[in-house]
């Protein structure tokens, strides 16, 4: 107001010195003087009145974004003066948070139906260790609704066991609203600055027992298939020497008969001892001991081995692994006499390598025999199409891999006959 009343002060004194001097009749200047003063202060705070009034509005605009209320809206901004293009922004600002807080509560919305549906339980911890959220599949597992255990800190809810130590892991637990076996997951977040803990429950207690309930299911089957194959030909071998000794008249040639039939027993119960040692085998297999293994006379000695055939060496790129060595042989050699046994089906022949990129070390087997016709039971335990296979050479070398944190994988050539298997391992075991 004074800078807009400075502005206007020198003209208007002018002015009035001038008509004081024109000589003019002491009516007119005393009218044209207060006519000149009264415009000069109209004019003053007429330019006060154009500048307060949008920043008034612009004042309550933002005291009500800073309220939380974004309905509220400036009318009557000018495109040709400043201030109404700050009003207009501040419309536009208005109308974007009013979007993102509608985004904001439906995504909010989601999350709690989400939390509220799953039957996983999750709490939220603050700082001093005070539970501040808890979902429905929570109060189940502790037994109680959320206003009651809003607010108590985790030791008071038999939590603080699970606030520390490794995640994930599974543990054995009792809780008042169920009991069994649950998988702990821990996280931290944010909240208005200030840390909190996550804690998340899993109930493995159903899923484990269905995987428990078909993993007995799949060996009965397994074991009473290999000892129906063995006890069968036993039992009735068995009754015909016994047939045999029984009679009065025997034939002349009864006693290679019955030593004929006793190799068939003593066959088919090598047969079900191998059995069970290969089921042990699979059962007990060690986790592995971490040593140098240098990849190229690994692959090399292995290959030495076998004398069946000559195998295709491409070597790669001269690296050293921290791996267990006798675990990898074993695998290795599994995958190579299959890939020979195959070969010599067809009359084709073997190769073998190892490449290296960015993400894995890479070792391949490939062989030109029939394929591979039904993949789906590749690594089901005990299957096998050979006569005298064991069929847990794949799902052995399979768990080597896999204790080794890589994978193996088996599949037909593409453009050609026969079957590569590529076992990877991941670049962290690279020294």
């Amino acid at each position: 107001m004074l800078l807009a009343l400075a502005a206007g002060l020198g003209s208007t004194v002018v002015a009035i010195i001038l008509l004081w001097t024109g000589g003019y009749s002491s009516r007119v200047q005393w009218t044209l003087t207060v006519l000149m003063v009264l415009a000069w202060l109209s004019f003053g705070f007429s330019a006060q009145n154009r500048v307060i009034f949008p920043l008034r509005t612009l004042s309550n605009l933002l005291a009500a974004l800073r309220e939380g209320d974004f309905s509220i809206r400036a009318r009557g901004a000018n495109r040709d003066d400043v201030l109404g293009e700050v009003l207009r922004e501040v419309n536009a600002l208005g109308e974007t948070l009013r979007q993102q807080r509608l985004g904001a509560l439906e995504a909010t919305a989601l999350l709690r139906k989400v939390m509220e549906e799953i039957d996983v339980a999750v709490f939220a911890f603050d700082g001093i260790g005070l539970l501040r959220l808890v979902n429905r599949a929570g109060e189940r597992m502790l037994g109680q609704s959320a206003e009651v255990l809003i607010g108590r800190n985790a030791e008071e809810l038999g939590l603080d066991e699970f606030l520390i130590g490794e995640t994930p892991r599974m543990v054995q637990s009792a809780f008042p609203g169920k009991s069994g076996r649950w998988e702990i997951h821990r996280g931290s977040f944010r909240e208005a600055g200030l840390p909190h803990q996550l804690l998340v429950i899993t109930d493995l207690s159903r899923a484990l027992r269905e995987e428990e309930r078909q993993a007995w299911q799949r060996l009965i089957r397994v074991l009473g298939h290999e000892l129906n194959n063995s006890l069968a030909p036993i039992k009735s071998v068995a009754e015909n020497l016994g047939s045999m000794l029984g009679r009065k008249e025997r034939a002349p040639d009864w006693q290679e008969d019955m030593r004929a039939g006793l190799n068939v027993i003593a066959a088919r119960t090598d047969g079900l001892a191998r059995f069970m040692s290969a089921y042990a085998r699979l059962a007990k297999l060690p986790p592995p001991a971490f040593q140098t293994v240098d990849v190229g006379v690994w692959v090399r000695r292995v290959v030495g081995l076998e004398p069946r055939t000559h195998i295709q060496l491409k070597a790669g790129p001269e690296m050293r692994i921290q791996a267990d060595p006798d675990q990898l042989e074993q695998l290795l050699i599994n995958l190579l006499r299959n890939a020979v046994d195959a070969a010599l089906e067809t009359g084709g022949g073997v190769r073998v390598g190892w490449e290296r990129d960015d993400a894995h070390v890479e070792v391949w087997v490939q062989d030109d025999g029939p394929g591979i016709p039904n993949s789906a039971n590749l690594f089901v335990p005990f299957f096998t199409t050979k006569p005298s296979g064991s069929g847990i050479g794949l799902v052995l070398s399979r768990q080597i891999a896999e204790a080794h944190g890589g994978s193996l994988m088996l599949e037909n050539l593409p453009s050609q006959r026969g079957v590569e298997a590529r076992l990877r391992l991941p670049t962290q075991q690279l020294t």
